[in-house]
């Protein structure tokens, strides 16, 4: 199959905007360059400059259809595939096709062209996307009943607005350009009011911002942009859950309203500090005012709240951010600058924004080790960084005699150090400070006294505090290149995994979602489609996840319409950017999921399609010759002039009687076919010998006399079901008998360990055993035997119902062998007196 051919839509606002006439328009233009264009359907609604256009183009005549005694008129998509043009044109997308048309909705037959590798232009009117169609509704009082799914839009290559303002349409309309005169005045006082207009039209500019919106999004994750584009105005607001966070909120909803209506999004991280600790209950009122303020709230989980801030503003390509003022003192910020400063140092195009309120300021908070250091490991820094200058002091008094004040340097910058490596940079400076203030007070003369009588001390109380900041600075850096670097190999570990998953499962998609679970932490995860304005479950592991995308823990969007979703926790900046990744995989498990129900489809349509044929093929003859045999022998029988003995009276009525019972024979089998295609057979098993049934098979058998049977009744019984072994065997002989040429057929049976087999053998000329069991037996066979070929395929199908085996061996000496096994019955247990 070629490539798919490109759709194009001119979508509108409401009729008469010119839809159709800028998609006439766009195919004279590229009639003009050379493409070949066609219409396959316009609707020229009686505007005469409409039907100009369409009449300087071919266009493929259309199809009538006959329903309820009226004649309907459709696009002919059969002639329009035939004709294979390279552009076709067709107008209204979203009508619903006449009754006994090639499809229900004309979108689909739009589908159908774009598979076949043809280009469409087509029109639609925003009324009639099946996810605004409530929303028109309400608006303008008409129900429309004919829609369109939004995602066969969106999966458009292009989408034109075709706009045209409130007061120009009704002139139009006015003019007798949109309708007929006698429509217009009803039209205007109706749908067509200024009020509906307007409203309408806001739909259409949203709708189609947003799908450019997606594309943005699709091209920048492509190719791997995160600087911020100031294409549309997006406001995100940092939210601690604390008092102050309403005040912000509505803070940053103004901003966003006179930034022209920006999108608003409100982000909340959850960490031991700054942006932490919120009250409970405080993030569901949070979501509450968000919803009431037209806001989307976010939950993410950071070590390092600054850059989970601007690592989330910069992913939603945000122009402004909110914050809150620090709540902590100034003592506090002395030894960490605080959030806000660090976002505007880092924040690059983005603008902050700093929003006063009655908590700023207020309450004074220790400092916290950045996050390259452990938490355990910080803790212990600072209760180093007061218990080791105080050992090096002891340590520099007792040896006050033997030593001298080098020595005591020494000790307090090993004291630095160690604090250092084990810190990081604050408890390393207070080490160094505290060590340079005890040095100078226990150990330099003048002891006793702070006073530095000579410069080398300071000096050395300086030199002790850049050794500090300098080792802490490569441990701080090197702790985080390590977590880094941990969180890498991770993270590709994963994604091999993952992507193993992906390749090497028959059933991908429930797989890599129960890795996902058991990697991230969640208790369930599932991917939620929107289908027909409704989110429906793809798949899903665990408890039942949420109905929709924006109610669950976790929400990662794969593509317009696909969510992968958790619930259990929320999930850091980093791990939501390994799951997008790891979206893309689900998109692809997907993808390969529906690829392979697609194809095994195909494969039953191919064999269902290759069985009628051959059924009518093979059916076709063997319904033919005994129908044919039957008649003539009635016509004779009835032909009074035709004078017949009694022995040629005898001899006819024989012969009805014979092909009466081929054809009662080819429709139990056309009927036992189709009940084992459905899997309606239920055998009822029970111990049975073959020697019981052997003989009333041989009963209904033509040529049962050249059968010889040499089956003991001392053989163990079989479980099987009479009625259906009865059936195999007769099938069996009488395969055996028209291929074995004249020969005689044998019947054999014996026991061969927990299972009985019974063996029917011809001498006849053999043959090959690839399709021996097919519906309609061996390729190049079936018209050679003069049979349909249902024998032996109704026959390994009955056995393989009952638990046993029905397969084909050579003849010793010429011939085929075709064995039955089926499972021996259990002895009873001798009865002792």
């Amino acid at each position: 199959m070629g490539e798919r051919g490109e759709l194009r839509i001119y979508l509108g606002a409401a009729p008469g905007v010119g839809k159709t006439f800028a998609m006439l328009g766009e195919a004279h233009r590229r009639r003009e360059r050379g493409t070949d264009v066609v219409v396959g359907l316009v609707e020229t609604h009686g505007r005469a400059r409409t039907a100009e256009l369409a009449a300087g183009l071919e266009t493929v005549p259309r199809r009538r259809h006959l329903h309820r005694g009226t004649v309907q008129e459709e696009m002919d998509v059969d002639a329009l595939l035939a004709r294979a043009p390279q552009v076709a044109v067709v107008d209204e997308l979203a009508h619903t096709n006449a009754p006994g048309s090639r499809n229900a909705k004309r979108h689909q037959d739009v589908a159908e062209l774009l598979d076949a590798g043809i280009d469409v232009l087509t029109t639609v009117n925003v009324q009639h996307l099946e996810s605004l169609n409530d929303v028109v509704e309400r608006i303008t009082g008409v129900t429309q009943r004919e829609t369109v799914p939004d995602e066969v839009v969106r999966r458009a290559e292009q989408i034109e607005l075709v706009d045209i303002t409130p007061e120009a349409l009704r002139r139009r309309m006015a003019h007798g350009n949109v309708y007929a005169a006698e429509k217009v005045d009803a039209a205007l006082s109706n749908f067509f009011r200024p009020g509906n207009l307007i409203a309408l039209r806001e739909l259409a500019l949203l709708w189609v911002a947003d799908q450019v919106d997606v594309a943005l999004q699709r091209h920048r994750a492509d190719r791997g942009v995160t600087d911020t584009w100031e294409t549309r105005e997006r406001v995100v607001v940092a939210l601690t859950g604390g008092t102050e966070s309403e005040t912000v909120l509505r803070r940053a909803a103004r901003i966003a309203k006179r930034a022209g209506s920006a999108e608003l999004m409100c982000v909340h991280v959850l960490r031991g500090d700054g942006l932490a600790g919120a009250p409970i209950g405080a993030l569901a009122t949070l979501r509450t005012l968000a919803d009431d303020v037209g806001a989307s709230f976010h939950t993410v989980v950071g070590d390092d709240v600054p850059d989970s801030l601007l690592e989330f503003a910069r992913g939603v390509n945000a122009t402004q951010l909110v914050l809150g003022t620090s709540r902590r003192s100034r003592l506090a910020r002395a030894f960490d600058e605080g959030i806000g400063s660090r976002v505007v140092q880092d924040s690059g195009p983005i603008d902050v924004h700093m929003v006063t309120h009655a908590e700023a300021g207020g309450r004074l908070r220790l400092p916290v080790p950045r996050p390259g250091v452990p938490a355990v490991r910080g803790a212990w820094g600072w209760v180093l960084a007061v218990l080791l200058p105080g050992l090096a002091t002891g340590a520099g008094v007792l040896l006050l005699e033997v030593g001298d004040l080098s020595t005591d340097v020494v000790l307090f910058f090993l004291a630095t150090v160690v604090v250092a490596l084990v810190g990081g940079l604050g408890p390393a400076v207070l080490a160094a400070l505290l060590g340079g203030l005890l040095l100078n007070y226990f150990l330099t003369p003048p002891t006793g006294s702070l006073t530095i009588a000579r410069p080398e001390n300071a000096v050395t109380i300086v030199a002790m505090v850049l050794v500090a900041v300098l080792v802490a600075l490569v441990v701080d850096r090197a702790a985080r290149r390590t977590a880094q670097a941990a969180r890498l190999r991770t993270e590709a570990a994963l994604l091999a995994s993952f992507s193993r998953t992906v390749l090497t499962r028959t059933d991908p998609l429930p797989r890599l979602l129960e890795k996902v679970g058991d990697a991230f932490g969640l208790a369930s995860v599932a991917v939620l489609e929107r289908v027909d304005g409704r989110w429906r479950r793809v798949a899903e592991v665990g408890p039942p996840v949420c109905e929709r995308p924006e109610d669950c823990d976790v929400d990662v969007a794969v593509e317009p319409g696909l969510h992968l979703v958790g619930r259990g926790r929320a999930l850091a900046a980093a791990d939501r950017r390994l799951l997008e990744t790891v979206g893309g995989q689900a998109l692809l498990a997907l993808r390969s999921q529906r690829d392979a129900a697609d194809a095994a489809a195909a494969r039953r349509r191919a064999e269902a399609t290759e069985l009628r044929g051959a059924l009518l093929s093979a059916v076709g003859h063997d319904l033919r010759t005994p129908l044919t045999s039957i008649k003539a022998a009635a016509g004779s029988l009835r032909d009074e002039q035709l004078r017949l003995s009694a022995a040629d009276r005898a001899d006819l009525a024989a012969t009805v009687e014979e092909s009466a019972d081929r054809l009662t024979a080819l429709v139990d089998n056309l009927l036992d076919s189709s009940r084992l295609a459905a899997g309606a057979v239920v055998p009822l098993l029970a111990p049975v010998g073959y020697d019981e049934v052997v003989v009333p098979a041989l009963a209904g058998v033509e040529g049962s006399a050249r059968v010889e049977v040499a089956v003991e009744e001392t053989l163990p019984d079989v479980v099987a079901d009479a009625g259906l072994l009865e059936r195999v065997v007769a099938n069996l002989v009488d395969n055996a008998l028209r291929h074995g040429r004249g020969a005689p057929v044998a019947v054999r049976a014996s026991a061969h360990s927990d299972r009985v087999e019974l063996r029917v053998v011809d001498r006849g000329p053999g043959r090959a055993r690839e399709d021996l069991f097919a519906a309609f037996g061996p390729r190049g066979d079936r018209h050679a035997t003069g049979g349909v070929g249902l024998g032996l395929s109704v026959a390994r199908g009955f056995t393989e119902a009952m638990g046993g085996t029905l397969v084909a061996e050579d003849t010793p000496g010429g011939g085929l062998t075709l064995v039955v096994a089926l499972p021996a019955a259990r002895r009873p247990a001798p009865v002792h007196p």
